[in-house]
């Protein structure tokens, strides 16, 4: 993969600057609906990449993060636009969570360590289980392509176009990926990170097509160095094309402060493409606590 340059300090100075002064354009928070929560099919928004989906009876996380931070410290670093759409002691019994790498805002270990204690499994790319258990929680890895069966459900790590690092010192020593997961009934794709990449048509053509892919839309100013790791709304529109999806959910967006572009417009750009492209019908947003069936 291209390897993305390294941020400016100009880039980093409005970073800290917006997490002193939160800019405008968080997404919209509902309050959940607890009954919807154990609808089967559905996902659920809780923020950023975490969605809480339920599928053939059971349910699992995607990037669980449920701190006030995105950051290895609770004091400094991005901070929650909007909280959780559902706290997590009212998050219902999980199967597992998945984690697609290992920044801060996908792998939070005060989150992971609240899961561990409720006998929660997570399931992770190579290298990502050892932060897992490092918290008392148990952890599968799985390389590209690998599968598992859990329960009724069938777990396939797939790649992704994106890096790894939680230190200067640890850079792309741990896997990224995206998942899929297939059930008897329905057949899920979540992104976690990612560029936009020739290999997401391949694991449409290998493991699609899918009821629901949820793809990132935010993050992506500047191209210059998000282009190589961050797809763009419309690049997440194409990405659920090429997957062959046939509901295409945008999140990676409005949760966090992570990028130059105004926080409120990978919704517009990215529903305005798919109507642009006649895939109205096909993609969709949720406000934080919103759910809807697939």
């Amino acid at each position: 993969m291209r390897r993305p340059p390294l941020p400016s300090l100009p880039f980093l100075w409005r970073r800290v600057r917006g997490s002193l002064r939160p800019r405008p354009g968080a997404a919209p928070l509902v309050p959940f609906d607890p009954a919807a929560l154990r609808r089967n099919p559905s996902v659920t928004w809780i923020g950023h990449a975490t969605l809480l989906v339920r599928m053939d009876g059971a349910s699992f996380l995607t990037d669980p993060v449920f701190s006030e931070r995105a950051s290895p410290v609770g004091f400094a670093g991005p901070r929650r636009l909007v909280p959780p759409g559902v706290p997590l002691d009212a998050v219902p019994e999980l199967a597992f969570a998945l984690l697609s790498h290992d920044h801060y805002d996908h792998t939070d270990l005060p989150t992971v360590r609240r899961l561990a204690a409720r006998g929660v499994r997570f399931v992770a790319p190579r290298g990502v289980g050892e932060l897992v258990r490092g918290v008392g929680g148990e952890a599968l890895e799985l390389g590209w392509w690998e599968s598992a069966s859990l329960g009724t459900l069938r777990v396939t790590c797939v790649p992704a176009q994106h890096f790894s690092g939680r230190t200067l010192t640890d850079r792309n020593r741990r896997l990224w990926a995206g998942w899929v997961v297939e059930g008897p009934t329905r057949r899920f794709y979540f992104a976690g990170d990612t560029a936009y990449f020739p290999g997401l048509a391949e694991i449409g053509r290998r493991l699609g097509p899918f009821h629901l892919a949820a793809v990132p839309i935010g993050a992506y100013e500047p191209r210059s160095m998000m282009g190589a790791v961050h797809a763009n709304p419309e690049e997440g529109l194409q990405a659920g094309l090429d997957l062959g999806a046939d509901r295409i959910l945008g999140m990676h967006w409005g949760t966090f402060d992570l990028a130059d572009e105004p926080l409120d417009e990978p919704p517009r750009r990215f529903l305005g493409e798919a109507g642009r492209r006649g895939a109205g019908d096909r993609a969709f947003v949720l406000e934080v606590g919103a759910t809807a069936a697939f």
